[in-house]
């Protein structure tokens, strides 16, 4: 590529341009011509033409580390949206949405051609969507490169829609021999006409010279093994050199040495925290190995400089050089300057790393030279760069002039963009015209010079290099000749560029194309997608990744994983008879691909089945997240309104009529136990009332709120009546009349009533008391007795003046007369009620102090009945109940949900933020582990074909809190839920406007918000409320109400009629049934739930992994249900925390190694697993089922051996018909010594409990450090920092996992230990130390605290606020740092 700073086009590049402009054309220009600039120009004509629009351009380049380059260019001098892509194996090929945003936000794409050729495969683009692709260094369109595999899909788009290409290249001869065949095969491949410059090829000449060529003497023996690459470099550079290599080789085999094995005298400065040894890791060393390591450690002091392992820590002679070396040691001092720079081109990779890290240490180049190499590291991370003293990107570090010796292999040949250097090297031989071409092509100054170092009298090398020069005008002679004959259409023969591949057998090839979605099928992508499948399959640590097995010649038989849960006959394919090898492999993987897309192992796409597009649900519904706010506003349905029609409900209280209850709709029926009251209302009857009447209940209702409710006056339009009744049921009017007159109450006490008789005073508007006597023994002239809250006080009135004076108004207090004892009545306004009687010690009324004097005058009595006053008291209960029964009635009809109790059904769907006793959190926390066995039993049915890895990521999808939302959604779920809070200080039903009182269509329903979470927790909360009710048979009715992934309602014994063979159960598995207390009726389950897939094979069965993934799902629910049965008062947090205890690897596998002695049973095929799993076998079953629990993490065996545990609970649940309740009964007998230890009370593990502790103290400096030690062996270790300080480690295991948990017990202890240095105190200065507050609990009440004070509204409401608030406790974090 040429200096590309200067934009304005040269003639010859304009007249390329033009060129391409016509047709589909290859540039062939030599290296620093400006083909780049050429391509950007036909970019920008290309993107302004109609028939570009809604199309993709394509600019392929054959490494990754042209990506970046060519992207930088085309963004930097171009306003079209650039995006490079690369790295195919990490492209999420499912992603489709994501594709989609891609291509359509973006017009240019730089790309490697396999991450093309994917993106068409699985028709995440196609190429007639695709206006040019540019394919840089277009030579390699040959054989089965991707770019000729991308040209192959070319020729099947229908030649109208088919793409520009603008293919450029240096170097489009590969064969000099054969030059005319040569650009044939390139020009059909690519379906372009090779053209060069004809018109200007004098200025081509001048900005594109050729440097002048000297010869130098050249060494190169290439072997492939260490001793031949010793022996190269010791040929090409030198003693030291050589052992400079072999030093730093052989430590690189020590590492991997040390990691397979462990020394028996091992000696680390780390405190080893293993109970049992790394099981990969035990194996014994050699006493060779020793010696020969020390032997070579010996040589340290010439290799490894003590202060900087980046430096050499003696300088190295011309005398321990090669001649060869000596002499580039010339050349580069005879062309040094202060602006020098050189490429030195090497063939290997460790002669490029030593000449870079030995030529400033030549005492000759000290201070001149400044290296670093470029070497290729295969096709995953090629050109990826490594540099010496200098970090950071060598081709970066070159550009910028802070190297400028850069010594590369192959990889800086092509493309690169580098500054035009002085000298160019050619170290090793020229193999090929490419190379020649490409390497001369980095010297582009017009005084460059290009070396080539050939050894005197080396007669072959020499006629190579002569053959090249030769051939090279021949090579522009055919381009001339095929310009001159551009117009004519002459048929190219590719076969000589298909060497490998039978030109029949190219004809045969057969193309299938998905009808649905255009993805390709080729002979060519096979190969790769039965590959991609197989690695998918999931294994453990132990056995290697799995690959398709190709056997035969040139008919091919390719055998499948039996880790694909197929029939035998659907792991075998054969392909047809080919002529070549390659080709029948390639047919074979073909059949089989295509016969897996029949069997719906690949999707539309021929992408592997893992799970579906993110956007939309299994069932394809749209899931729209971006325009749900986390906080919703929603409108859940409300009984309370008024209209034309009014019904009258009595109110009941311990079987006694007190009141009437009317509004605009039929209540459903009360029926409550409340602090010792049984509370009832009746079927409402319509009755109808005039417009006067009407307003005489509206405020009789609105003082009976102020009076017993909120304390203050309240006028707006109250949504229901609260009535007193006559003896025989009507509404009683003249009572209402009598209240009406005197709404503040009576001062004529003659014709107040003897009993019952409800007072307030006017000082006190708001309070009310009930008289127990009136007191004319005392006045407020007499003196309070000692001991009274009014001594202190020489009179009652001074007292009261003092109580009851503010700022703003003066107590009307007499001077003297007789006083009232009564007893101060608190205001009722908690909705709160219980659903379970057993939980009553949660709900208490709160006991009031009261001061019971105040004087007989300015008080008067209130004209309402104590029967009506106590209602009103109940009221909040009441509406409370009945708006919970109204809800749940709503929504059994809407939804169609099954018959599940009516206060459970309550409680799953009432939020924490309520701040009742109960809520949905304890269903949700039950529902989780329902919603998983329903769905997992369904997917482990419907899908037969999908191993454990498919199954598991499609039920994360059904299961996930996204698709609940979705569902909550699309069935309406979200108006039945209750939020609102249980104070009703600030009486909330009422009507919106006064126009709502005679609505012929009343709106029964009411704004509400509340977080979006609380839909997918209620859609959980519903499955464990029916689960609760009717067990899996419920839940099932349940899920398909609101459209889950459950298969329906047919109960699973019905539905999933049992295919295994029955017989008789061999005596291996005798004892295992004795331990489980059942017998299997299908030997086929039993062998596969106790089967590894070291020895599962086509022919003997499947192994565990998809029972595993049935099991896990079964123990889930047991344990949940087990805990939410035994400890009904736990909150949700309280069940989760131990049932991880129950189900984690430890306490599973110590369960299958003690009770069910499950590794006597095991088949497997692999010695390492077998020696990993028998040093646990003793200390699972010395260790008892209380430091399983309590300190489970200390273990950490293989995990096969808690996943057997699974398989087995998973195939009793299918041996048994899919009987839940028979296998729950089995689960929890195998669990039983685990489960009886289970308690909110648990202990926490060491983590958990450090960093709460950490919290708590008010550190947020807390950190988990993963620290490397290398010594004779290479481990890993945890430590752990406060504040940078080093408090414990590092602290190793052969699990990291546990070497954590260890050294957070031992950091917990020393940070806690007054006496140490190491206390927390020491280090920590982010807050001082803080005990952690108490977690009060959620008190529901009918009363709110006050004392005999009066408060002002503003006041009462504060101090209420206070009490009905949830108490939280404190919540302290702290920053966890995992390295």
């Amino acid at each position: 590529m040429t200096d590309t700073g200067n934009l304005v086009p040269r003639r010859y590049q304009e007249e390329i341009l033009v060129q391409a402009q016509k047709g589909n054309i290859i540039a062939a220009l030599d290296t620093g011509s400006g083909k780049t600039l050429i391509s950007r120009m036909l970019i920008l004509w290309v993107s302004i033409q109609p028939s570009s629009k809604g199309k993709a351009i394509i600019f392929l380049v054959p490494r990754v580390t042209l990506v970046a380059q060519q992207a930088a260019f085309l963004a930097d001098r171009t306003s079209l949206r650039v995006m490079q892509l690369y790295g195919a194996l990490e492209m999420d090929l499912t992603d489709r949405k994501g594709w989609k945003k891609k291509f359509n936000s973006c017009d240019v794409f730089v790309m490697t051609p396999q991450i093309f050729l994917n993106l068409i495969t699985h028709s995440l683009w196609r190429i007639d969507k695709v206006s040019l692709m540019v394919f840089d260094e277009c030579h390699h369109a040959r054989k089965s490169h991707p770019y000729n595999s991308i040209m192959r899909e070319y020729f099947h788009v229908n030649p109208i829609s088919r793409p520009k290409i603008f293919g450029m290249t240096a170097s489009p001869i590969w064969n000099p021999k054969e030059p005319q065949t040569s650009l044939a095969t390139l020009e059909a491949n690519l379906d372009a006409k090779v053209i060069g410059v004809r018109e200007h090829v004098d200025e081509l000449k001048q900005h594109a010279p050729k440097p002048t060529e000297e010869l130098w003497e050249l060494l190169d023996i290439p072997w492939i093994n260490i001793q031949p690459r010793y022996y190269s470099t010791y040929y090409h550079l030198g003693p030291y050199c050589a052992s400079l290599f072999l030093y730093f080789e052989l430590q690189i085999h020590f590492t991997r040495i040390r990691r397979e094995y462990r020394p028996v005298d091992e000696d680390v400065d780390m405190e080893d925290a293993s109970i049992i040894p790394n099981p990969i890791a035990a194996k014994t060393l050699p006493a060779d190995f020793f010696d020969i390591e020390d032997i070579v450690s010996g040589y340290e002091s010439f290799f490894v400089c003590p202060t900087n392992p980046l430096e050499l820590p003696i300088a190295v002679p011309l005398e321990w050089c090669t001649p060869k070396l000596r002499e580039l040691v010339n050349i580069l001092l005879a062309y040094r300057s202060e602006t020098f720079q050189a490429i030195i081109f090497v063939e290997q990779r460790q002669v490029a790393a030593c000449l870079s890290k030995v030529l400033p240490y030549i005492p000759e180049l000290t201070g001149v030279v400044r290296s670093a190499y470029l070497v290729g590291q295969g096709a995953s991370n090629d050109g990826v760069s490594r540099t010496d003293l200098f970090q950071g990107d060598a081709v970066k570090l070159f550009r910028e002039g802070k190297v400028n010796i850069l010594i590369a292999t192959s990889v800086a040949e092509e493309g690169l963009d580098f500054p035009a250097c002085d000298v160019v090297v050619r170290y090793d031989p020229l193999q090929h015209m490419v190379g020649y071409v490409q390497s001369r092509g980095r010297a582009r100054n017009k005084a460059s010079t290009f070396i080539i170092m050939i050894q005197e009298n080396d007669i072959t090398q020499l006629a190579r290099y002569k053959a090249l020069q030769d051939a090279e005008p021949e090579v522009k002679q055919a381009y001339q000749k095929y310009m001159d004959n551009l117009m004519i259409d002459e048929p190219m023969d590719e076969a000589s560029d298909q060497e490998d591949i039978d030109p029949m057998d190219i004809i045969e090839r057969e193309r299938f194309v998905v009808p649905s979605t255009g993805a390709i099928l080729t002979y060519d992508n096979s190969l790769d997608l039965l590959g991609r499948l197989c690695s998918l399959i999931p294994r453990d640590i132990f056995t290697p990744v799995y690959k398709p097995k190709y056997t035969g010649s040139f008919e091919v038989l390719v055998e499948l994983p039996a880790g694909l849960p197929l029939p035998p006959s659907d792991l075998g394919y054969y392909g047809p008879l080919k002529r070549t090898k390659k080709e029948a492999k390639r047919a074979a993987a073909f059949h089989a691909v295509k016969r897996l897309y029949e069997l719906n192992v690949f999707d539309e796409y021929l992408l592997p089945i893992t799970d579906s597009p993110d956007e939309d649900d299994v069932s394809g519904w749209k899931v729209d997240m971006k325009n749900m706010p986390n906080t919703m506003t929603v409108s859940v349905v409300d009984p309370w309104v008024l209209g034309p029609k009014l019904w009258l409900h009595y109110v009941l209280v311990d079987g006694r009529r007190v009141a009437g209850l009317i509004t605009g709709t039929s209540l459903p029926c009360v029926n409550l136990r409340h602090f010792g009251l049984h509370l009832q209302t009746e079927p409402g009857k319509q009755l109808a009332f005039s417009v006067e009447q009407r307003h005489c209940m509206k405020e009789f209702t609105n003082l009976g709120i102020w009076y017993r409710i909120t304390g203050s006056p309240h006028s707006d339009l109250p949504s229901l009546y609260i009535v007193p009744l006559t003896t025989d049921g009507r509404v009683d009017f003249k009572a209402i009349d009598i209240l009406l007159l005197h709404p503040n109450g009576c001062v004529n006490w003659d014709i107040a009533p003897k009993d019952d008789i409800f007072v307030s005073n006017i000082n006190e508007i708001g309070r009310l008391r009930k008289l127990v006597c009136f007191r004319h023994d005392i006045s407020t002239a007499s003196k309070p007795p000692p001991g009274s809250r009014e001594d202190g006080f020489d009179t009652y009135y001074n007292f009261f003046v003092y109580k009851w004076t503010r700022k703003k108004r003066y107590a009307l207090i007499p001077h003297d007369g007789p006083m009232l004892e009564t007893i101060i009545l608190p205001r009722c306004d908690f909705g709160a009620y219980n659903i379970y009687p057993s939980r009553d010690e949660d709900v208490r009324e709160i006991i009031i102090p009261n001061g019971g004097l105040i004087p007989l005058e300015y008080s008067r009595w209130i004209p309402m009945s104590a029967d009506v006053l106590h209602t009103f008291e109940l009221l909040p209960v009441l509406c409370r109940r009945i708006t919970d029964l109204y809800r749940i009635q709503r929504a059994r009809m809407s939804l169609s949900l099954p018959s599940v109790y009516e206060d459970v059904l309550i409680e799953a769907l009432t939020l924490p933020c309520v701040a009742a006793n109960y809520s949905n959190q304890r269903l949700e926390t039950l529902g989780d582990a329902v919603l998983e066995l329903c769905t997992t039993v369904h997917l482990y049915n419907k899908y037969p074909t999908r191993h454990e890895g498919q199954l598991t990521k499609l039920r994360k999808q059904v299961i996930s809190n996204r698709y609940l939302l979705a569902r909550a959604k699309r069935i309406g779920l979200e108006q039945f839920i209750t939020s609102e809070i249980l104070s009703v200080f600030k009486w909330r039903y009422v009507l919106s406007s006064p126009e709502d009182r005679y609505s012929t269509t009343p709106t029964r329903r009411r704004l509400r918000d509340y977080p979006r979470r609380s839909l997918q927790d209620c859609m959980e909360a519903l499955l464990g409320a029916s689960f609760h009710t009717g067990g899996i048979p419920m839940a099932l009715q349940m899920g398909t109400a609101m459209d889950l992934e459950f298969g329906g309602v047919v109960p699973w014994s019905l539905r999933y009629v049992p295919q295994c063979v029955t017989g008789s159960i061999p005596s291996l598995f005798s004892d295992l049934q004795i331990e489980l207390g059942y017998n299997f009726k299908s030997n086929r389950i039993i062998l596969e739930a106790l089967t590894h897939p070291s020895f599962a094979s086509p022919v003997d069965g499947p192994s565990y992994q998809r029972l595993e993934f049935l099991g896990d799902a079964l123990l889930d629910l047991v344990v949940v249900k087990y805990l939410y049965d035994k400890f009904p008062n736990a909150t949700s947090h309280q069940l989760a925390f131990p049932r991880t205890k129950a189900i984690c690897a430890p306490a599973l596998a110590w369960l299958a190694v003690r009770k069910l002695h499950l590794y006597k049973v095991l088949l497997v095929n692999n010695v390492e697993l077998s020696a990993a799993i028998e040093p646990y076998i003793p200390l699972l079953e010395s260790t008892s089922a209380a430091e399983i629990v309590n300190k489970g993490w200390r273990y950490d065996p293989p995990k096969v051996v808690s996943d057997i545990f699974e398989s087995v609970m998973g195939a009793v649940l299918i041996d048994s018909g899919y009987n839940y309740e028979l296998a729950a009964a089995v689960v929890e007998h195998a669990m039983e010594d685990v489960l009886s230890l289970l308690s909110p009370s648990v202990a926490k593990d060491p983590v958990s409990e450090l960093t709460e502790w950490a919290g708590a103290f008010g550190c947020t400096k807390l950190a988990f450090s993963k620290v490397l030690k290398e010594g004779t062996t290479v481990r890993y270790g945890i430590s752990i920092l406060v504040h940078d300080h080093v408090v414990v480690g590092p602290i190793v295991s052969a699990s990291i996992g546990v070497a954590k948990f260890v050294a957070a017990e031992r950091a917990l202890a020393v940070l806690r230990d007054s006496s140490s240095n190491k206390h927390l105190s020491c280090f920590c200065e982010c807050s001082r130390a803080t005990d952690v507050t108490p977690t009060v609990s959620a008190v529901s009440t009918s009363a709110s605290v006050v004392n005999d004070d009066f408060l002002e509204v503003s006041e009462a409401e504060e101090v209420h606020n206070l009490l009905v608030t949830t108490g939280n406790g404190y919540s302290w974090s702290s920053l966890l740092i995992d390295d």
